[in-house]
């Protein structure tokens, strides 16, 4: 009786026993993202902020056994518009934005589901506003990010992080991010991600396989 109960319960368990696996390091995603720019108002106009959707890719690769390597790329557009402080809008003017990283991460185990993360990363971001002569606006930022990924169920994985960012585009500016995964099956899943934090932010939902 016990064994049949006992072979009962590892049946029905064994849909979630194949999601479980600890945390993947190697990685592909793709999906929408949008990022957020606030830009400062010139005397006598109001000018919208940017919130530029788009698409993004991201990845991931364990490069030794505390190691990866990352990467991602983001696209997105909007119409930005001009109005004044009176009310109704006068002009508009369509802006892409887009933002390339590149780092490098170290990760340890805190617990048997609890990891702890720390990136080094660059940051490549580009404004490019619609019949602007003097071309695009673009800058080159460094990451130092600490943060930690945890199961918080065999087929639901959380991440925080806090970020310092400075270079041409974030000036020395704090944020925090935050992510979900739910898994579908060991190697798919869904994706969401936020960040915010001085004058900018982002967001995105997609889909990963993980290998």
């Amino acid at each position: 009786m016990k064994k049949q109960l006992a072979l009962a319960v590892a049946l029905a368990a064994a849909p979630f026993a194949a999601l479980a696996g600890g945390h993947s390091y190697t990685y592909i995603e793709a999906g929408y993202a949008r990022l957020d720019q606030e830009l400062p108002s010139p005397a006598g106009f109001d000018v919208d902020d940017i919130e530029a959707g788009g698409f993004y890719l991201a990845g991931s690769v364990a490069v030794a056994p505390s190691v990866h390597v990352f990467g991602a790329y983001r696209d997105g557009d909007d119409d930005v518009g001009i109005s004044l402080p009176s009310g109704g809008e006068i002009a508009s003017a369509g802006v892409d934005m887009s933002q390339g990283v590149l780092g490098v991460g170290w990760h340890h185990d805190l617990r048997e589901r609890t990891d702890l993360v720390a990136e080094l990363s660059w940051l490549s971001t580009k404004i490019d506003v619609e019949d602007d002569q003097e071309g695009a606006n673009d800058g080159d930022d460094v990451r130092a990010a600490v943060g930690v990924r945890h199961l918080i169920a065999d087929n639901v994985e959380l991440w925080v992080k806090g970020n310092y960012t400075d270079g041409d585009v974030y000036d020395g500016a704090f944020s925090a991010s935050a992510g979900l995964q739910y898994k579908l099956t060991r190697n798919w899943g869904l994706v969401a991600e936020a960040e915010g934090g001085g004058d900018t932010a982002m967001f995105g939902v997609g889909v990963r396989a993980s290998f």
